[in-house]
Protein backbone atom coordinates (compact mmCIF):
# COMPACT_ATOMS: atom_id res chain seq x y z
CA UNK A 1 0.00 0.00 0.00
CA UNK A 2 1.32 3.41 -0.92
CA UNK A 3 2.18 6.05 1.64
CA UNK A 4 2.08 9.74 0.66
CA UNK A 5 3.44 12.14 3.24
CA UNK A 6 2.85 15.89 3.23
CA UNK A 7 5.37 18.51 4.24
CA UNK A 8 4.74 20.48 7.40
CA UNK A 9 2.91 17.71 9.29
CA UNK A 10 4.86 15.31 11.52
CA UNK A 11 5.26 11.94 9.79
CA UNK A 12 4.24 9.93 12.86
CA UNK A 13 1.00 11.93 12.96
CA UNK A 14 0.35 11.19 9.29
CA UNK A 15 1.02 7.49 9.91
CA UNK A 16 -1.51 7.52 12.77
CA UNK A 17 -4.12 9.19 10.53
CA UNK A 18 -3.50 6.80 7.63
CA UNK A 19 -3.56 3.70 9.83
CA UNK A 20 -6.73 4.96 11.51
CA UNK A 21 -8.40 5.34 8.10
CA UNK A 22 -7.21 1.89 7.02
CA UNK A 23 -8.70 0.38 10.17
CA UNK A 24 -11.96 2.34 9.89
CA UNK A 25 -12.40 1.44 6.22
CA UNK A 26 -11.67 -2.25 6.74
CA UNK A 27 -8.43 -2.31 4.75
CA UNK A 28 -6.97 -3.68 7.98
CA UNK A 29 -9.64 -6.06 9.24
CA UNK A 30 -10.53 -6.60 12.91
CA UNK A 31 -8.11 -9.11 14.41
CA UNK A 32 -5.69 -8.88 11.47
CA UNK A 33 -2.02 -9.28 12.32
CA UNK A 34 0.03 -6.27 11.29
CA UNK A 35 3.46 -6.56 9.73
CA UNK A 36 6.46 -6.01 11.97
CA UNK A 37 7.51 -2.46 12.82
CA UNK A 38 10.58 -2.84 10.63
CA UNK A 39 8.57 -4.11 7.65
CA UNK A 40 5.97 -1.37 7.98
CA UNK A 41 8.71 1.27 8.30
CA UNK A 42 10.43 -0.01 5.16
CA UNK A 43 7.12 -0.05 3.29
CA UNK A 44 6.39 3.53 4.34
CA UNK A 45 9.98 4.68 3.83
CA UNK A 46 10.35 5.94 7.40
CA UNK A 47 12.60 5.31 10.36
CA UNK A 48 11.46 2.29 12.46
CA UNK A 49 11.40 4.56 15.56
CA UNK A 50 8.86 6.79 13.81
CA UNK A 51 6.67 3.80 12.96
CA UNK A 52 7.03 2.45 16.52
CA UNK A 53 5.91 5.80 17.92
CA UNK A 54 2.83 5.84 15.68
CA UNK A 55 1.92 2.24 16.51
CA UNK A 56 2.35 2.92 20.24
CA UNK A 57 -0.16 5.78 19.91
CA UNK A 58 -2.61 3.57 17.99
CA UNK A 59 -2.27 1.03 20.78
CA UNK A 60 -2.89 3.73 23.39
CA UNK A 61 -6.07 4.65 21.51
CA UNK A 62 -7.19 1.01 21.53
CA UNK A 63 -7.09 0.56 17.75
CA UNK A 64 -4.34 -2.05 17.87
CA UNK A 65 -3.12 -4.39 20.58
CA UNK A 66 0.02 -6.40 21.19
CA UNK A 67 0.38 -10.04 22.01
CA UNK A 68 3.73 -10.50 23.65
CA UNK A 69 5.17 -13.15 21.35
CA UNK A 70 2.91 -12.79 18.31
CA UNK A 71 3.05 -9.13 17.32
CA UNK A 72 0.44 -6.41 16.86
CA UNK A 73 -3.15 -6.89 15.76
CA UNK A 74 -6.07 -4.67 14.80
CA UNK A 75 -8.65 -4.46 17.56
CA UNK A 76 -11.66 -6.76 17.43
CA UNK A 77 -13.60 -4.58 19.88
CA UNK A 78 -16.82 -3.58 18.13
CA UNK A 79 -17.39 -0.68 20.54
CA UNK A 80 -13.96 0.76 19.70
CA UNK A 81 -14.58 0.42 15.96
CA UNK A 82 -18.07 1.92 16.22
CA UNK A 83 -16.68 4.81 18.24
CA UNK A 84 -13.95 5.29 15.62
CA UNK A 85 -16.54 5.53 12.83
CA UNK A 86 -18.59 8.04 14.82
CA UNK A 87 -15.51 10.13 15.67
CA UNK A 88 -14.37 10.25 12.04
CA UNK A 89 -17.87 11.05 10.77
CA UNK A 90 -18.13 13.92 13.24
CA UNK A 91 -14.70 15.24 12.24
CA UNK A 92 -15.49 15.15 8.51
CA UNK A 93 -18.97 16.57 8.95
CA UNK A 94 -17.56 19.45 11.01
CA UNK A 95 -14.95 20.24 8.32
CA UNK A 96 -17.62 20.01 5.60
CA UNK A 97 -20.10 22.21 7.47
CA UNK A 98 -17.43 24.81 8.29
CA UNK A 99 -16.54 25.12 4.60
CA UNK A 100 -20.17 25.50 3.58
CA UNK A 101 -20.74 28.11 6.30
CA UNK A 102 -17.76 30.05 4.91
CA UNK A 103 -19.56 30.34 1.57
CA UNK A 104 -22.64 31.66 3.34
CA UNK A 105 -24.85 28.60 3.83
CA UNK A 106 -26.92 28.37 7.00
CA UNK A 107 -27.11 25.15 9.03
CA UNK A 108 -30.64 24.65 7.72
CA UNK A 109 -29.46 25.03 4.11
CA UNK A 110 -26.63 22.59 4.75
CA UNK A 111 -29.01 20.01 6.25
CA UNK A 112 -31.44 20.40 3.34
CA UNK A 113 -28.63 20.09 0.81
CA UNK A 114 -27.24 16.95 2.48
CA UNK A 115 -30.71 15.34 2.41
CA UNK A 116 -31.11 16.28 -1.26
CA UNK A 117 -27.66 14.98 -2.20
CA UNK A 118 -28.07 11.68 -0.35
CA UNK A 119 -31.54 11.17 -1.87
CA UNK A 120 -30.05 11.74 -5.34
CA UNK A 121 -27.20 9.32 -4.61
CA UNK A 122 -29.61 6.46 -4.00
CA UNK A 123 -31.34 6.91 -7.36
Amino acid sequence: MEWNFKNGIPIYSQIIDEMTMRIASGIYEPGEKLSSVREMAMDAGVNPNTMQRALAELERRGLVYSERTSGRFVTKEETVLKSLHEELAKKYYKEFAEKLRKIGMSDREIADAVRKWTDNMSE
